[in-house]
């Protein structure tokens, strides 16, 4: 597959809503034949054998969500976007079907942590 097929994504890798601790994962997909899957399992292969991603291998990861697109409006929340839109759940469709484009920012977190922020969007220090 030549480069110019491949699309640009970034992946907020969160590991904790309240302290803000996320590293981003900078990845070329081919957005018409990668799916929803395909990319969790790539992200979690990453994330276990990147050494920059250490402190992130005891998160359990299973959900997407859309942060922002490029050229769209942006959250005023720093680790993740709020609203209820945006979730990844058919994991049989391709990134571009789930409406995902070049340079378009993830996150991927713990979904029972992020309902807990959720339901109380505190920071702490």
């Amino acid at each position: 597959m030549s480069d110019s097929q491949l699309n640009i994504i970034t992946v907020r890798i969160i590991k904790n809503f309240e302290y803000r601790t996320c590293k981003n994962l900078i990845l070329k997909v081919d957005l018409a034949n990668t799916t929803i899957a395909e990319l969790k399992e790539l992200c979690k292969q990453k994330v276990m054998t990147e050494s920059g991603f250490k402190p992130y291998r005891t998160v359990e990861l299973d959900t997407l969500k859309i942060y922002t697109q490029a050229f769209g409006h942006k959250t005023q929340n720093l680790i993740i976007n709020l609203e209820d839109e945006g979730f990844l759940r058919d994991e049989q469709a391709t990134l571009e079907f789930a409406g995902i484009r070049n340079e378009t920012e993830l996150s991927f977190f713990n979904m029972a942590a992020y309902t807990a922020y959720a339901n109380d969007p505190k920071m702490a220090w």
